[in-house]
């Protein structure tokens, strides 16, 4: 049987840390997004290195982290954006298992590579569902804790221990038990750890990010079309988990004519009247009257969480048939990651 109780303190929250999981698939039709974690690729990653189902509800941080202290033993991942976690003054390693001791407090740093990192915990975090996720939607105020952003004092709890969790959890205890006294930690991991493979379209150059054109992409100039796959657009601060705002050159339509309002999804490119468009993201609307220039692709919108203010984006169009087999090329890349991490021996 696993362990549940308090499992984690919040002592001091990080710019913007909230519960999140996978969302709420279903409810648009009823005026509800989606929600759910930004980079669902390191969501789940971290949730497979704890044993946990892809979907369970976990941390998300933005840009700079909370400290965490850690009320029992615990096996956590963290995978995302690097956001160096240590305890003690030692650095943690991400995307791999560590067993972290009760007792040790967590402190993250500042990003300097990505914009979200995501804690995971043996169990998941057990927050209240609301709509059947445990996601933090702060503009409905619904799921997390209380619908909002975690505040200093807040304890998390976490579910069930998952039976190879808590094998692992054990080895790694052990491990570091065995080490001499003086060089004893409050942390063990594996040499081993998950690869990023989400991430290729990221460079030093900036995010590439694989777009198809949009219902409305005809009634834009075509300046702008060219505009858009052949220049680059620098992500402004007003982004958030609604949207990801862009500035660059401006993207004009042919006429000006309004339109009814109409379905959008996360990934939307929209241009509103000057030209600057945006990307909508995780809790995006569920529907605008803005034109709809492009959609990225769904294996991107991973390197879409992870761009922060200042980062550079570029554009490059591919077809349907193009996507689709992009998307089940990622998903068998995550079936044969899960198989691997699922036999890994500590």
């Amino acid at each position: 049987m696993g362990r549940t109780g308090m499992s984690i303190r919040v002592i001091k929250p990080g710019l913007h840390t909230t519960v999140q999981d996978l969302g709420r698939p279903g409810w648009r039709k009823d005026g509800v997004a989606e929600g759910g974690a930004m980079d669902r690729f390191a969501l789940r990653t971290a949730n497979l290195l704890v044993g946990n189902a892809e979907g369970e509800a976990g941390l998300e941080l933005t840009l700079a982290g909370p400290v965490l202290e850690m009320e029992r033993d615990l096996l956590i991942a963290v995978c995302g954006a690097t956001m160096p976690p240590s305890i003690d003054g030692e650095e943690l390693p991400l995307w791999r298992p560590v067993w972290v001791r009760a007792g040790a407090v967590i402190s993250f740093g500042t990003a300097y590579s990505g914009c979200r990192a995501y804690v995971a915990a043996a169990g998941g975090i057990a927050a209240e569902r609301a709509l059947g996720s445990r996601g933090t939607d702060t503009r409905a105020g619904i799921g997390g804790v209380a619908g909002r952003a975690l505040q200093r004092g807040d304890e998390l709890r976490c579910g069930a221990e998952p039976p190879r969790a808590a094998a692992w959890r054990a080895a790694l205890a052990a491990r570091a038990a065995a080490e001499p006294q003086g060089r004893r930690r409050n942390w063990a991991a594996p040499g081993w750890f998950a690869p990023p493979f989400a991430y290729g379209g990221a460079s030093e150059d900036g995010i590439r990010l694989r777009v198809m054109p949009g219902a409305e992409y005809g009634q834009f100039r075509e300046a702008a079309r060219t505009a858009l796959m052949q220049e680059r657009f620098r992500v402004a601060p007003a982004s958030d988990r609604m949207g990801v705002r862009l500035e660059g050159p401006p993207l004009e339509r042919s006429g000006s004519a309004e339109l009814l309002s109409h379905g959008v999804v996360a990934g939307t490119v929209q241009v509103p009247a000057g030209g600057a468009p945006i990307i909508l993201a995780a809790d995006c609307q569920t529907t605008g009257g803005y034109p709809k220039l492009a959609h990225v692709i769904s294996v991107d919108l991973p390197l879409l969480a992870q761009s922060k203010p200042g980062d550079w984006i570029t554009f490059s169009q591919v077809t349907l048939a193009e996507a689709q087999q992009l998307h089940l090329a990622f998903e068998r890349a995550m079936r044969l990651m899960a198989s691997a991490i699922a036999v890994h021996k500590l």
